[in-house]
């Protein structure tokens, strides 16, 4: 399948101070509580295309600015570990934090954090700043300087090793299962093979298949671990009194969560499993890695991921540069960040939504493509838009973004591969 394009890709990057590099050079404007949310959006609307350049697809993308944030006002661990990971993230090339000043998250830290991290940073406090005019002007300045210097930053050579791909999906119907998610498979299985960390998701999703991971991995002790987690999900679920079964996906064609499962399984491809993250987590090696996006402890904060777009702020957190997003019934959305690029597995939605699909898988069940042929055109895809091309969400400017609280505990050894130590907020 692998075509000799692909083996002699080069990439190329923005190099960080903790040696990874990036695939975009954007700036990120976070606010840290919701009361800052409407100042955060005013600043990077003066950085937005008009609607006539995205829909011309004539929008820059050699420095975006994104939106993202928290809105929550008390503290929570796992809300802060993903703003820190999100704003070091190496797709960041520089941050505004946008603080109210009464807020629970912690600003000074995180600004350290992004500093010691080599990206120049600022942070803005509307209650010292005199306000929401006072604020929303000194932003827009240092936002206009950081983009100014990251343009003069020059890429270096990357190579597929270097880089972490996320996948998920959303919006499945019938056709996923044997189509689109079947394909990225594919693609894992070739990136895996190239050194590349790819992470799937979700254990919520993976009910029914958990002792098909458990044989795949690469330890007895990891096999055992990724039963617990699943097990974990399905007692959440059922606590909660709901699954990872939406009306949508019956409408659809799925039955049950166990077909749901099957399809969501198959993006993973055939590669051994080298352990489990949580989110935030960092792969530490390249290979196949599982997210546990289930909060651990009694259930207490409703669903598990409340959109899509919860999971792929998830796998961003995570370190992915990129997200390869699987639908059936289709989907709009792209995120702030990392590139999303969205595959299609039924050929009829994919017509009605050309405009937000990158890549048609439903040819596969109308004998206009192979299975082999579809996952090479993911692989190609995605060494494209990790070379600066821009993915059809990214020309259309979504920048979807979503965090809520949740709670984690650390992983253990046994979710790591052999060798590769713990990971910890100090590592990367």
């Amino acid at each position: 399948m692998t075509s000799s394009s692909t083996l002699r890709a080069h990439l190329r990057g923005y190099l960080r101070a903790d040696g990874r590099k990036g695939i975009r050079n954007t700036v990120a404007v976070c606010y840290l509580v919701e009361c800052a949310h409407h100042v955060a959006h005013q600043i990077v609307n003066a950085f937005q295309p008009t609607f006539e350049a995205w829909d011309a697809g004539t929008a820059p993308i050699d420095v975006p600015v994104h939106l993202i944030g928290f809105p929550g006002c008390y503290p929570n661990s796992y809300a802060e570990k993903m703003v820190e990971r999100i704003t070091t993230h190496p797709n960041v090339g520089a941050v505004l934090f946008i603080s109210l000043g009464c807020e629970s998250m912690n600003k000074h830290y995180l600004e350290t954090r992004v500093r010691e991290s080599g990206r120049p940073v600022h942070v803005l406090t509307i209650q010292e700043r005199g306000g929401t005019r006072a604020t929303v002007r000194e932003g827009v300045e240092w936002v206009r300087w950081a983009r100014e210097m990251l343009l003069e930053q020059e890429p270096v050579p990357m190579g597929m090793d270097e880089l972490v791909i996320g996948t998920v999906c959303g919006g499945s119907d019938g056709t996923s299962g044997i189509t689109a998610n079947p394909a990225v498979g594919r693609a894992f299985d070739h990136f895996v093979d190239a050194g590349a960390a790819c992470v799937f998701e979700e254990t919520g999703e993976l009910v029914g298949c958990e002792f098909h991971m458990e044989r795949r991995a690469v330890t007895p002790e990891l096999g055992r671990e990724i039963v617990r987690c699943v097990e974990k999900a399905a007692r959440y679920y059922s606590i909660m009194g709901h699954g990872s079964f939406a009306v949508g996906n019956a409408d659809g064609g799925l039955t049950t969560q166990e077909e749901k499962s099957l399809g969501a399984y198959a993006k993973s491809g055939r590669s051994s499993i080298s352990g489990i993250v949580k989110p935030g987590d960092v792969p530490p090696t390249g290979g196949l890695y599982l997210l546990d996006v289930v909060p651990d402890g009694e259930p207490r904060f409703g669903f598990p991921n409340i959109s899509d777009n919860a999971e792929i702020g998830e796998l961003i957190a995570c370190g992915a540069h990129l997200v390869l997003f699987t639908t059936g019934r289709g989907s709009v959305v792209g995120s702030a960040i990392s590139p999303v690029i969205k595959v299609c597995a039924n050929a009829t939605t994919y017509r009605n939504l050309s405009d937000d699909m990158d890549v048609d898988a439903g040819r596969i069940l109308e004998g206009r493509a192979t299975l082999d042929e579809v996952g090479q055109e993911i692989i190609d895809l995605t060494l494209a838009v990790a070379n600066g091309a821009p993915t059809k969400s990214e020309s259309l400017g979504h920048q979807e973004f979503i965090l809520t609280y949740k709670t984690f505990e650390p992983v253990g050894p046994a979710c790591l591969p052999r060798g590769a130590g713990t990971i910890s907020l100090a590592s990367v």
